[in-house]
């Protein structure tokens, strides 16, 4: 998505959660620093040869889903890429599936993403105000191939495709990459397992705007977006009535 539409979007979630763009732009700049020199090096063309005129299987982790059930899927034409959306990397790995690509913010179980690297998969790492002490940490422990990401205006060493959490920003990234469709498992929009009242709500409020973002996704760009569910029917994202009734209003 270009920026001239995305940055609203990101403006208004900044303040609904209260992220400072100051902490916002230290994150970046120290991904910057941590990746390696290749990391750097035509990021969204990286992206763009393992996507490419390929269907894509964006992976989520909602409560019960499980890994992505792809023998269902009808063999014709190339084989479809796989993007776990972080803590959905280990259900993948669990299930003899190695990604083709992770995208995370490193806040879920992060040596599964770090053993889907090793096996060949391309990293995307998300760097926002909350996660500067995690990027410390793992991002040098990546031996495979990676990519930076932001929320923020363009900048040479990293990428900003849209999206806010993992699940949608992954929906972007399929998009961006040139994904002939993009099929969405395990996205669940209402049920959450946090452990607390508070952390509930926000994870809740963050799916919310998962869900509009994903409505956006679907209405304005270049791949069609179309729900997997787990009783093997699919249907196109924004057709789906229990997505259009909570989305369509806020669409922007």
């Amino acid at each position: 998505m270009e920026y001239s539409r995305w940055a609203p979007r990101y403006e208004s979630i900044r303040k609904e959660f209260g992220f400072p763009f100051d902490r916002e732009v230290a994150a970046a700049d120290l991904l910057e620093r941590l990746l390696p020199p290749s990391a750097r090096v035509d990021p969204l063309g990286r992206l763009r040869s393992r996507l490419e005129g390929r269907e894509a299987i964006v992976v989520g982790s909602a409560p019960g889903a499980g890994p992505p059930p792809v023998w269902r899927l009808t063999a014709a034409g190339p084989a479809p890429s796989l993007i776990a959306a972080d803590q959905a990397t280990a259900e993948c790995l669990r299930a003899g599936l190695v990604p083709t690509v992770v995208v995370t913010d490193l806040d879920g179980p992060v040596p599964s993403e770090i053993t889907a690297n090793r096996k060949g998969s391309l990293v995307v790492v998300h760097a926002h105000g909350d996660n500067v002490p995690a990027l410390e940490e793992w991002v040098p422990q990546f031996p495979g191939e990676l990519v930076g990401s932001w929320s923020g205006p363009p900048r040479d060493g990293l990428v900003d495709f849209g999206g806010f959490t993992d699940g949608d920003r992954a929906a972007y990234a399929a998009e961006e990459g040139g994904a002939t469709r993009v099929l969405l498992w395990g996205f669940d929009f209402d049920r959450v397992e946090e452990a607390t009242e508070e952390a509930r709500a926000r994870k809740l409020a963050k799916l919310r705007w998962a869900r509009r973002l994903l409505a956006d996704l679907d209405g304005e760009g270049r791949s069609p977006l179309f729900l997997w569910r787990r009783d093997g029917s699919v249907v196109r994202y924004t057709d789906d009535v229990h997505i259009s009734e909570r989305a369509g209003a806020s669409t922007r």
